[in-house]
């Protein structure tokens, strides 16, 4: 049986309508998966920019924890400083007051001519030698003579040698020092310095760690002493 126009014509609007209805479902499908593209791409975008955004306050906030660490190191190492600096001008004016109560001993005869006798008696005994010269304080000439007078029977006694005594009548040792002896054997080589302020020095030294222990404590931090 031949269709007729109308027929013709319901069909073409039927199959029109198809296609319409197939182009629009193919235009949301290409929409949504634009769309859900678009989302994963931003999500991505946003992911990535929130890590250089954290990775930056990171390094950042490192920054900070490290110069926060330096700066606190720096003002203990000041600090420590300042505490040393303290302690060593302490330790300084404790040995000037005692080279002051060493020039007052030499400011009272008996009581310096008793220890130059225990100064030269010790030069005597570290140098062993026949002749020895003394060196002194100019104005010290007259009370080391009686010193040596005193000294060369007993030291003859004692080790069963003789010895012959010259005091240096040329070079003598600062007036400004506060007294002593220098001790040198015959050719001037070896010396025995035994002044009042080498005395004091060598002391200084040797009882150094008591001092800053009587002084400050002891050290928690050190596992010898000197």
């Amino acid at each position: 049986m031949a269709l007729t126009d109308a027929d013709v014509q319901k069909q073409i609007k039927h199959m029109m309508a198809f296609i319409e209805q197939e182009a629009s479902e193919k235009v949301e499908e290409i929409d949504a998966k634009a769309e859900e593209e678009f989302n994963i791409e931003k999500g991505r975008l946003v992911q990535t920019q929130r890590v250089k955004i954290m990775e930056h306050y990171e390094k950042k906030e490192k920054q900070i924890e490290q110069h926060k660490k330096i700066q606190m190191s720096n003002l203990m190492n000041q600090a420590r400083l300042k505490v040393l600096k303290a302690r060593d001008d302490m330790i300084t004016d404790l040995l000037n007051e005692a080279r002051q109560r060493l020039a007052a001993i030499a400011k009272d005869p008996a009581q310096y001519s008793q220890l130059l006798e225990g100064l030269l008696m010790q030069g005597f005994y570290q140098l062993l030698e026949p002749k020895v010269t003394v060196r002194c304080r100019q104005q010290d000439v007259e009370i080391v003579q009686a010193a040596v007078d005193k000294n060369i029977p007993i030291y003859r006694e004692a080790v069963k040698s003789n010895i012959a005594v010259r005091i240096d009548q040329e070079r003598f040792l600062p007036s400004e020092i506060c007294g002593g002896v220098e001790v040198y054997n015959d050719n001037g080589k070896i010396k025995v310095s035994n002044t009042l302020e080498s005395r004091l020095e060598l002391m200084a030294q040797q009882m150094m760690p008591e001092i800053r222990v009587n002084l400050f404590g002891a050290n928690p931090n050190r596992k010898f002493t000197d």
